[in-house]
């Protein structure tokens, strides 16, 4: 038999494009109909008002609060204090060493996250251009000025934190991981000791003991400065998380994954490498990905111990006497720079998860 495909109809309107969509998803059920009803009536209510006070009535040109004389928002603070919430106190006639280091780390994520890039290409630029970075910010040798941690600040500290933070909890967490699994009960019992007390523990009460109680254990002479001590704390705190969400990972790994790459005579961590962690992996990502989302917004509470991330640099410049009564316009800004990069973390996550899925049709 043979069918003419020329005859073939396309299905109708109502059930493709936009229209099927908004039939499918808005208007499917009385309930749904009233929901999407109210909704287009909150929007209706909120987004004018809030649009004119961004774009409209906001102000943009000017150096001062005074020049400011619209109802809207003053976004000329935003931009007189662009560089503190940035980059912090880091000297201005150094900004193109933080901006190189920047780009040095934002390049290193970039090929860690292509799937063009070989693994090998991967661990050099994970190792070698954040290191490279490192040196930038801190010089003291080769000619650069040398630039104390305590004066980097803003935007740049986040993301200093934020990546050290995600780098370094993740081998970490999976040991940790692996060690809770393990039938050796002195391994099990140190991993289940140190997940169940990191996770009954809030960040900012080992925020404290990193500031005030890890120097004691030092000896005479060594010591960490503040961000150092920071990144310890945030590191050990984030790595009892990233165990958690792999242990769950592998429960969820059927045990006859365990049995298969037993009875193919794999050691025990070939067996980790090759079959079940990138199974357990895939399966936690979602989890692995929110915790490191709040781990991002976490780095705010480094305020307590005396240092500047973009939220603190923020609070600081609203309190200027020159710019007071401007902090709706700082926090504004600092919950778009929030979203902008967890709503990336987000979808980056989706999209390694459809790739990841071996359980798709195409």
């Amino acid at each position: 038999m043979v069918y003419d495909l020329k005859s073939a109809k396309e299905p109708p309107l109502k059930e493709r494009g936009a229209i099927a969509w908004i039939r499918h998803n808005l208007l499917s059920t009385p309930l749904n109909i009233i929901l999407t009803l109210v909704s287009i009536w909150l929007l209706y209510i909120i987004l004018p008002p809030l649009f004119n006070w961004f774009v409209l009535d906001a102000n943009f040109a000017g150096t001062t609060k005074a020049e400011c004389t619209n109802d809207g928002a003053c976004w000329v603070f935003i931009n007189q204090k662009l560089k503190l919430f940035i980059y912090g106190f880091y000297p201005e006639s150094e900004l193109w060493r933080a901006n190189l280091a920047i780009l040095l780390s934002g390049l290193a994520i970039f090929l860690v996250a292509s799937e063009k890039t070989s693994v090998k290409i991967k661990a050099t630029a994970l190792l070698i251009l954040p290191t490279i970075s490192t040196i930038l910010l801190i010089g003291g040798f080769l000619g650069l000025e040398h630039v104390a941690t305590d004066r980097w600040g803003g935007l740049l500290l986040t993301l200093i934190i934020s990546f050290v933070g995600i780098i370094a909890s993740f081998p970490l967490g999976l040991l940790f991981a692996l060690g809770r699994q393990s039938k050796m009960p002195i391994v099990k019992t140190l991993s289940v000791f140190y997940i169940e007390l990191i996770r009954g523990v809030p960040l900012i009460t080992l925020l404290f003991m990193a500031s005030v109680v890890l120097p004691l254990f030092f000896p005479d002479g060594v010591d960490f400065n503040k961000l150092m001590r920071a990144l310890i704390a945030i590191t050990l705190f984030q790595a009892a998380y990233v165990a958690e969400n792999i242990r769950g990972g592998l429960q969820a790994i059927p045990k006859g994954q365990y049995e298969a790459s037993s009875a193919l005579g794999l050691t025990y961590w070939k067996q980790m490498r090759l079959v079940i962690l990138p199974q357990a992996i895939k399966v936690a990502i979602p989890n692995l990905v929110g915790s490191f989302i709040a781990l991002f917004m976490d780095t705010s509470l480094v305020m307590i111990i005396g240092l500047y991330d973009v939220l603190s640099t923020v609070t600081l410049a609203s309190s200027d006497r020159d710019w007071l009564g401007l902090g709706t316009e700082g926090f504004v800004f600092v919950a778009i720079i929030y979203w902008v990069f967890n709503f990336a973390m987000s979808r980056y996550s989706v999209k390694l998860e459809k790739k990841l899925d071996t359980n798709r049709r195409d």
